[in-house]
């Protein structure tokens, strides 16, 4: 009983590489078909999300994956190898969704994808250790092993219907070391996981932890062009109109959730500025 309220305070908040998040990672719509995520930081560093040979590039469910291993990455206290084990269906479980054969899948692949994808940094992400932006290419996992259970776990069998050779597993991963440093160095963000939880669409869950780094960088108001948040985050949509109707979902969660004190979308000139108050 003594170590319950500790695990449950760990467990409220995700630490994630500030210099990270503020570069595009995940494709927030299922119907894209980039083949590429391509980026131009702030100072003209370039940053490119490349998927593996034959593969897409990351998305939504992937987005949630990437944050629950930071939550537990957190929650073990920083494990100087990077390296997390679990069970894929307690994975599933505490990330909220439905365990059944598809979802052990997606969660399979998601993982594997995150070691695959290629970050590619060229004086766009930022070393915190060396003070200095970084050139080259890291994946976010730089290992996944996936052991089948065959003798242990029977009971779980019932959850995976579908299957039939495959049984749930134990998961081993690594962290890379780019990520691992900077949250070391304490460049860092951090979001409340049951918040992170609450918010449904995946545009409001990536908007929020842009905000994060807003606030670690702007303090509580912060303005954007829309154009350039729609590169961030991303978004395929260029119209001004066509991001209003994605963003304003995307606002009205965040502002219910306290994240937001006011979101404004208003045209200057020919500029489209979105202006953001960020709550307590």
């Amino acid at each position: 009983m003594s170590h319950a309220p500790r695990r449950r305070i760990l467990a409220r908040t995700v630490i994630l590489d500030r210099a990270l998040e503020s570069l595009p990672l995940f494709r927030l719509s299922d119907s894209g078909e980039e083949v590429a995520i391509s980026f131009t930081a702030d100072g003209g560093g370039r940053w490119r999300v490349l998927p593996a040979p034959g593969e897409r590039l990351p998305g939504t469910f992937d987005q949630d994956v990437y944050v629950e291993l930071l939550r537990r990455f957190h929650e073990a206290d920083a494990p100087a190898d990077g390296t997390l084990t679990f069970t894929l269906h307690d994975f599933l479980r505490t990330m909220g969704r439905r365990v059944d054969g598809r979802t052990y899948e997606q969660l399979r692949s998601a993982l594997n994808r995150l070691q695959r994808t290629a970050l590619e940094s060229t004086e766009a992400w930022y070393d915190a250790v060396s003070g200095s932006r970084w050139t080259g290419q890291f994946t976010m996992l730089t290992t996944v092993s996936i052991d089948r259970r065959r003798l242990t776990d029977r009971d779980q069998l019932a959850l995976f219907s579908t299957l039939t050779n495959n049984e749930p597993g134990d998961a081993h991963v690594t962290l890379s070391p780019q990520i691992r440093s900077n949250i070391a160095a304490g460049f860092t963000i951090a979001l409340s996981s049951s918040r992170y939880g609450q918010l449904s669409s995946p545009v409001a869950r990536r908007l929020y932890r842009v905000l994060q780094v807003a606030r670690s960088e702007h303090g509580k108001v912060w303005e954007v062009p829309l154009e350039r948040l729609a590169e961030q985050l991303p978004l395929t949509q260029r119209y001004p109109s066509h991001l209003q109707r994605v963003l304003q979902p995307a606002h009205e969660m965040l502002l219910a959730a306290g994240v937001l004190r006011n979101a404004t979308i208003a045209q200057h000139e020919k500029t489209w500025t979105v202006s953001y108050q960020l709550g307590d």
